[in-house]
């Protein structure tokens, strides 16, 4: 079959501002399984551009393609426009046949089937496996219910769902289609030739926020030394110097992430290494941190969410202030950089919070923040406790966690951005800040700290111009569960468990 990938343009301000392109992980990472067995496969990244939906669908057109799939990695924000790409699609060539796939259309697949007909097929839960055999039941005309993991409308237009896909036990079993993509294309932090990979699938943790965990279902990892390998391939063939992590948590298992570690020693590639991962991790890894850092990890993204301890506990966050501190102290002694994420806009909050968070960010003296916005998700548990809070924002396209989308009791949008753009202006350019930006021992790390600031003050000015001419808040807005539907965090977990495999309990260890 000839299938072509889309990847829409994403209207995100973290899309749009930066010079710099990531490849997009999802779609390669479907391909590579079609292409082995047998299928034409074709990528149209729509964030170069961006791309206008004419040169789109005039694209797809010309290709004659039997199958097209969409999905982007910002997938709630990025449905609208997926659905107008389908729905151009279908205008042009109504015989077309669209597959749509991501964390949205996983859950959603119930409202996204009824509110268009453009989309045929959805696949819910990771694509590699499911997908190979869409494809061919498609090719052999068998009927779609035989197909573990979709959603779709039967000939009388019913909506239906098969039972859910299971887990894939063994990541290495499948590749990512890196021959689609030029890599001269990508970068990351300035120009650094960058791809997005991922060691591990899920999270082991229990935050109820998340919206990802029980989209993977169960933390597995890949091989290490299979893992090691391939980053070494991509920067000898390829001239990739730079990696980032897509994992929610790669360092689950201490003895699978020091294989890893110890592999990329051994492989001997100067590529640089940023991802995500727990506090907790790092300072349990106190004892081999030299060995991140020699192994290319140059930033870790910490997830600290907030600093009320109150919130922490509601969201069921785990760790500890005191855990936080050690770890960005930690972090910097091995001149790995770290980004603490903090998150506003929970209901109660007030000014003396926001102060207080404040006041908390720079005693952890991070190197880096990242201030995001509650966002809850439909089936996640915290949506449960939020059901009942005002929708302030309509646009699905800004529920990207860089805008307030929930009314807070105490404080309106106009405090809360103004509080929060002085605290990031604040912590940003505190005088050590400045100090490791201008002067760090390590010149890539100044390079890389240099590269943040500058786009942080993009983004910066981007979001205040935003706010105060482009968004028009709801005065009178609907209840989070009128807005979105229901909770459905009985419907959490995506896929059926995997069977017990040697990856799946290496957390344990």
């Amino acid at each position: 079959m000839r299938i072509v990938l889309i990847n829409p343009p994403h209207t995100a301000i973290g899309s749009r501002i930066p010079d710099d392109h990531l490849p997009p992980l999802g779609l390669l990472s479907v391909a590579g399984p079609l292409i082995d067995d047998g299928h034409s496969v074709s990528l149209i990244d729509a964030e170069f551009g961006p791309m206008a939906i004419t040169e789109i669908v005039g694209r797809v057109v010309g290709s004659h393609p039997d199958l097209v799939l969409i999905g982007h990695s910002g997938s709630t924000s990025a449905h609208p426009t997926a659905r107008v790409i389908a729905e151009a699609l279908k205008r042009s060539n109504p015989a077309i046949r669209i597959v749509y796939g991501g964390v949205f259309p996983t859950y959603h697949w119930r409202e996204v089937l009824a509110e268009t007909a453009a989309f045929d097929i959805l696949v819910r839960g990771e694509g590699e496996e499911t997908m190979r055999r869409l494809a061919d039941c498609l090719a052999t005309g068998r009927p779609l219910a035989t197909i573990p993991g979709i959603a779709f409308r039967d000939g009388e237009g019913e909506i239906l769902a098969t039972q859910p896909a299971q887990v894939i036990a063994d990541l290495d079993a499948y590749r990512v289609g890196w021959e689609l993509i030029d890599h001269a294309d990508y970068s990351y932090w300035g120009g650094k030739r960058a791809v997005v990979m991922q060691f591990s699938r899920g999270c082991p943790h229990l935050c109820n926020y998340c919206g990802q965990r029980g989209f993977w279902t169960r933390w597995r990892h890949r091989s290490p030394e299979l893992f090691a390998r391939e980053i070494a391939r991509l920067y000898r063939q390829e001239g990739v110097e730079l990696i980032n992590l897509a994992d929610e948590n790669p360092t689950s298992s201490r003895k699978a992430w020091l294989a890893f570690l110890e592999a990329m020693i051994a492989e001997n590639v100067p590529v640089q290494i940023v991802g995500s991962t727990r506090a907790d991790d790092i300072v349990r890894d106190a004892d081999i941190l030299h060995l991140y850092r020699k192994a290319g990890v140059v930033r870790w993204l910490i997830g600290m969410e907030n600093t009320d301890e109150a919130t922490l506990t509601l969201i069921k966050k785990g760790g500890a202030k005191t855990t936080d501190r050690e770890a960005i102290r930690l972090l910097r002694q091995h001149d790995i950089l770290s980004m603490a994420t903090w998150v506003v806009g929970f209901e109660e909050e007030r000014l003396s919070d926001l102060w207080r968070g404040f006041r908390q960010l720079l005693s952890y003296d991070p190197d880096q923040i990242q201030a995001l916005y509650v966002t809850p998700h439909r089936w996640t548990p915290f949506f449960r406790i939020a059901r009942d809070r005002q929708v302030i924002e309509a646009d699905i396209r800004k529920w990207d966690y860089k805008h307030q989308v929930l009314k807070m009791r105490h404080l309106n949008p106009v405090v809360l951005v103004t509080c929060v753009k002085l605290i990031e202006v604040a912590v940003q350019a505190r005088p050590k800040a400045l100090t490791r930006i201008l002067f760090h021992r390590d010149r890539q790390q100044r390079h890389s700290m240099r590269w943040y600031t500058q786009m942080g003050r993009r983004v910066w000015f981007h979001e205040i111009l935003e706010f105060l001419f482009r968004r028009r808040h709801l005065k009178d807005g609907p209840t989070l569960e009128n807005f979105w539907g229901a909770p459905q965090d009985a419907e959490e977990e995506s896929m059926l468990r995997p069977q017990r495999h040697r990856k799946s309990l290496d957390a344990a260890e």
